[in-house]
């Protein structure tokens, strides 16, 4: 297996804010379209490696140097570095895929602390090691860039979500909204720049309530929000939050709305879950009058499009706009964000940007991360495109 003529091989590697496990995805790109998507992969995080990387969310709270890695925090790099490897290395040996025809991972690491408004991001896990590891060239740390040149760092998937959209073939403006523990847009329309922010909690909330009031890891198809009774009164006070009424681009941290803090009355587990997920799908709502126009079709991506409820109050709360699932309509809901940053880790490599004005805030379209080779060389190369 190998590339076509001017295009690369990459594999994407993606840990996200519901602390999960690896994603692991193989596609063929230019840098501009999808030649070929590849085979899947996932690596699930067993419960005490959970609570390694929750202990190191709660430690990083207090850092204000990125480069800083002590105590559990150094202990969950080394571990966020091994794993991948052994992800990426299990993936090749499924699949029977020689590593000498992969021209470049593409490793988010893991997000700790996202704090753009402080110039402050961190993502775990040494690139460099895990292209010695691997034998493979590696591009990571893709979010530093953005917030030194002063923008947000996130969204990062948005170039992304435009090729799949423009390969669709369908009119705009079309919203791919992603949920992961955070919620995000990207809104596309055209040739245009896509626009692009976090639009709120995605299942982070969800998933920490249902964790600590019922040991169940997640509110598995909505079934808990699904018989339960929403606490309105608490939906409209956290909408009162100034984040919800900025417009894009904009940014959160995994923790930027932790349950506990939000005073969240003693609910059942039932009524608990269902507010929750109804303060998601209004988070989401309250993004439409930001956008350009209101988007014709939505297509909802990540954990969250498993949630049957949830997905019921978006569609509920985005009428008359159409809302379809990433795999409904032939994309991979669960590996899309690996997908993605195969993808960006190619236009990392061709000198393409990862981020717009429209989409984190930076002030010109910006190519981001590092790169590092196998045989340890390797340097920060992120610059501004007219």
């Amino acid at each position: 297996m190998g590339a076509t003529v001017g295009s690369a091989v990459a594999i994407g590697l993606m840990s996200g804010t519901s602390l999960d496990g690896v994603d692991v995805a193989l596609i063929e790109t230019d840098g501009e379209k999808i030649t070929r998507f590849g085979p899947t992969g996932y690596h699930p995080y067993a419960d005490a490696e959970r609570v390694l990387l929750r202990n190191a969310l709660a430690a990083a709270v207090s850092l204000a140097d990125r480069a800083s890695r002590k105590g559990v925090v150094a202990e969950a790099e080394e571990f966020v570095t091994r794993v991948h490897a052994e992800a990426t290395e299990r993936f090749l040996d499924l699949n029977g895929i020689d590593r000498a025809t992969i021209d470049i991972v593409g490793f988010h690491g893991q997000t700790i602390l996202h704090r753009p408004h402080a110039a402050l991001t961190i993502q775990i896990g040494d690139g460099f090691k895990l292209a010695q590891r691997t034998g493979v060239p590696v591009a990571f740390d893709f979010r530093a860039a953005d917030v030194a040149a002063g923008g947000q760092g996130a969204p990062l998937v948005p170039v992304f979500h435009r090729a799949l959209v423009r390969a669709l073939g369908r009119s705009g403006p079309v919203a791919v909204l992603n949920i992961g523990g955070v919620a995000n847009i990207t809104y596309i329309d055209g040739s245009r720049d896509p626009v692009a922010c976090d639009t709120g909690p995605g299942n982070a909330l969800i998933d920490d309530f249902i964790r600590s009031h019922s040991g169940e890891p997640f509110d598995r198809d909505g079934a808990h929000a699904a018989a339960g009774r929403i606490d309105q009164d608490f939906v409209a006070d956290v909408l009162n939050d100034p984040f919800f009424a900025a417009a894009c681009p904009k940014s959160l941290d995994r923790n930027a709305f932790a349950y506990a803090g939000l005073k969240l009355p003693a609910l059942s587990v039932a009524d608990g879950a269902a507010t929750l997920t109804a303060l998601t799908a209004a988070t989401v709502a309250r993004i439409v009058p930001h956008l350009p126009q209101a988007p014709r079709s939505w297509i909802v991506a990540g954990g969250g499009s498993r949630n049957r409820t949830l997905l019921r109050m978006l569609a509920d709360r985005l009428a008359p706009a159409s809302i379809e699932t990433a795999g409904e309509i032939g994309w991979s809901a669960d590996a899309l964000e690996a997908q993605a940053f195969a993808y960006l880790a190619v236009r990392r490599l061709r000198g393409l940007p990862i981020s717009f004005p429209t989409t984190t805030g930076v002030a010109r379209p910006l190519t981001g991360g590092v790169l590092a080779s196998p045989d340890g060389r390797g340097g920060i190369g992120a610059r501004a495109l007219s």
